[in-house]
């Protein structure tokens, strides 16, 4: 079985200075759970309400052996559950789990984050459900879509 440190280390490989010795801490440990573009757009689209590989896929733009290793990853480490909804062929849908549904402001803030200091990069056309909670999540970060 190969070691957290390990893991995080083949991750970030070339990221890590020789000899240094990183500051063990609960955001490195989630964003070697999550903090990989792939995830976090995965859980987005959970949170829209998209469960299957394909249309997770196409709305992504995942590469399919990225988007797969992603949500075994997610599955593994509890913030999704994979539900089998077709015999004939096997097929899956993934689904949020506590752990999961937890992240959902933490989207709502990268959301809303985007939205105000990156003016000239794609936006969602509307604001979305996840806008909304931003602006509830913390409201003294100041960080709200209304900033555009």
């Amino acid at each position: 079985m190969v070691s957290t440190e390990t893991k995080r280390m083949e991750y970030h490989g070339s990221m890590k200075a020789a000899g240094s010795q990183p500051r063990e801490c609960s955001i490195a440990s989630a964003l070697d759970v999550v903090g990989e573009r792939w995830s976090l757009l995965v859980l987005r689209e959970i949170h829209f309400g998209v469960h299957r590989f394909d249309e997770i896929q196409r709305n992504t733009g995942a590469p399919r052996d990225i988007l797969s290793r992603r949500l075994t990853t997610l599955v593994a480490k509890g913030v999704l559950e994979k539900r089998q909804y077709s015999d004939r062929p096997p097929r899956f849908e993934y689904h949020s789990t506590p752990a999961g549904t937890e992240l959902r402001p933490v989207l709502a803030l990268l959301d809303a984050w985007g939205t105000r200091w990156l003016p000239d990069m794609p936006h969602s056309p509307e604001p979305s459900a996840l806008a909304a909670e931003a602006d509830r999540a913390l409201p003294e970060s100041g960080v709200t879509r209304a900033a555009r």
